[in-house]
């Protein structure tokens, strides 16, 4: 059974117990009783109902996120738990996916860093990931590095990544406007432009789910709180985990 297709395997589930969970508080919501015994008895059925946990099915699938602070989880007290890359995984085996999820984000790191350290990252893996995810640019984007230069950054990888079959889904990044439209537009078309080259998966603003709730932001404006990571891993995952290959038969 494809990987990516695994959650649908549990949503019949998800939905009895969602079902359940509605009926149960519209019943708390009615009229009151001064009969103790009552709530007790409805406690008691919710206690009682057998609920299976969601099978975490199949091989392991590894997962290797590169990228930046986005990835690496700055400002966070726990990295290793509030992190994009942790939250994902947790988000992804809540759904049965058997994945582990590599966090390979360097803060401050630019599309020309992670070129330059692209290899070591993927020599020290113990085996070839069946996803890569690359999220860079934005620190090209606050050191207003040209996009071309962004672009041969991005090629470079995915050369590399090409030239050793490893599957890519590709973080988009928006240019703000006040870079100016011709920056604008050079800038947030190379990810679809090197997405569709190298037959890549694409999410193509990957911040969009937050852009509008400064709340979901860090005090920097820049980085997503825990809240805000969340958010986001609810609006990707399953584009994520519809990137995942397909398991050989």
């Amino acid at each position: 059974m494809p990987i990516r297709n695994r959650a649908m395997k549990v949503a019949g589930k998800l939905a009895g117990l969602a079902a359940f969970g509605a009926l149960f508080s519209l019943t708390a919501c009615g009229e009151p009783t001064s009969d103790a015994s009552e709530a007790a008895v409805a406690q008691s059925a919710v206690e009682d109902v057998d609920f299976d946990p969601i099978p975490i099915m199949g091989p392991e699938v590894r997962i290797l996120a590169f990228g930046d602070s986005l990835f690496a989880g700055y400002g966070f007290k726990e990295p290793d738990v509030d992190s994009y890359p942790a939250k994902l995984e947790a988000a992804l085996r809540a759904r049965g996916v058997n994945a582990r999820v590599s966090n390979a984000g360097v803060s401050g790191d630019t599309s020309a860093a992670g070129r330059q350290r692209l290899e070591f990252v993927l020599e020290a893996e113990e085996s070839k990931p069946d996803l890569f995810i690359l999220e860079l640019g934005g620190n090209d984007l606050l050191r207003g590095l040209s996009p071309d230069q962004t672009r041969d950054n991005f090629t470079a990888m995915l050369d590399t990544l090409k030239a050793q079959d490893i599957p890519v889904l590709i973080m988009g990044m928006r240019a703000p406007p006040n870079y100016g439209p011709e920056y604008q537009q050079a800038f947030d078309a190379l990810y679809g432009d090197l997405a569709q080259e190298y037959s890549a998966e694409l999410i193509p603003i990957w911040l969009e789910e937050i852009y509008q709730d400064p709340q979901l932001f860090q005090d920097d404006r820049i980085h997503p709180t825990v809240e805000g990571v969340e958010e986001l891993v609810g609006a990707t995952v399953d584009q994520v985990a519809a990137a995942l290959p397909e398991e050989e038969e």
